[in-house]
């Protein structure tokens, strides 16, 4: 197992998150439908509680963003949460067209009245909401990036004659809620990498991996830099370069396809 105490004290709410939040809440009466883009492996952690407050009677469309590298038989029992609460939600991966078509579907089966149809995309940092516009546009129009902080400002995007949506900065809760989640959004991407320490966040993964995915057989990260050969003049292990090369490749599912988070059980 992991150590029980590791320093993996993580925030991160610089100044243009704090406008991008000001300017969202703003900028809802103006829309007729939220697009709430999660992380699929992290659904929980991954949802801003702020929008129930700013806008409760919008509707919303749940986008489990990133499905691919999440658990699919996780995605189905989150999906299956959603529904007992009401909520239309959908897993997508934002680079495969045929998933983003569900997504416009969806849209289109709302009951939104006549006329062109206005969604906000919103998301926490690096869940995929740009990805889900291009695909929506299919072409390259917002910015994306496997990392955070990418969009700093709001694009409106002309999807098709009835819809226009709008793109938003990642934007996080002022504080982190729990030890776990600060390294599970830390490994997934929410967080710029120079805002936690990898070896730490790594460390934490490793054991987690060890006691809830055991046939995974995910290695330490010395012995994962020793067979990829990170190594300093002398002989020394690279822990620093094994550690970007690991998350990297924990991004592109080459550990497995994980959901660290359980969506509750049925009553």
């Amino acid at each position: 197992m992991a150590p029980d105490v590791l320093n993996v004290q993580i925030q991160w709410y610089p100044g243009h998150m704090v406008t991008a939040m000001r300017k969202l809440g703003e900028r809802l009466r103006i829309v007729d439908v939220l697009i709430e883009v999660l992380d699929a492996r992290v659904p929980r952690s991954s949802s801003n509680p702020a929008l129930d407050r700013l806008a409760p009677h919008k509707p919303r469309l749940v986008i489990l963003g990133r499905e691919d590298l999440a658990d699919p038989r996780a995605t189905r029992e989150w999906l299956a949460w959603y529904r007992r609460r009401g909520r239309t939600a959908l897993a997508v991966n934002g680079k495969d067209q045929g998933s983003v078509k569900r997504v416009a579907a969806a849209l289109a089966a709302l009951e939104l009245g006549g006329g062109t149809t206005r969604a906000m995309v919103v998301g926490i940092p690096n869940t995929g909401k740009s990805s889900l516009i291009n695909g929506l546009l299919r072409r390259i129009a917002a910015k994306a990036a496997d990392k955070a902080g990418v969009t700093r400002s709001l694009q409106w995007f002309r999807v098709g004659p009835n819809l226009e949506v709008m793109d938003t900065p990642g934007i996080l809760v002022p504080k982190i809620a729990t030890p776990e989640a600060q390294w599970q959004l830390a490994l997934t991407g929410a967080l710029p990498r120079e805002r936690f320490d990898p070896e730490e966040v790594i460390a934490r993964y490793v054991g987690w991996s060890r006691d809830h995915r055991p046939r995974a057989n995910v290695p330490d990260l010395e012995t994962y830099a020793r067979a990829r050969g990170f190594a300093r003049r002398g002989g020394e292990v690279d822990l620093h370069n094994a550690a970007g090369a690991f998350i990297k490749d924990f991004g592109e599912g080459k550990f497995g396809r994980v959901t660290f988070e359980a969506a509750e059980p049925a009553a």
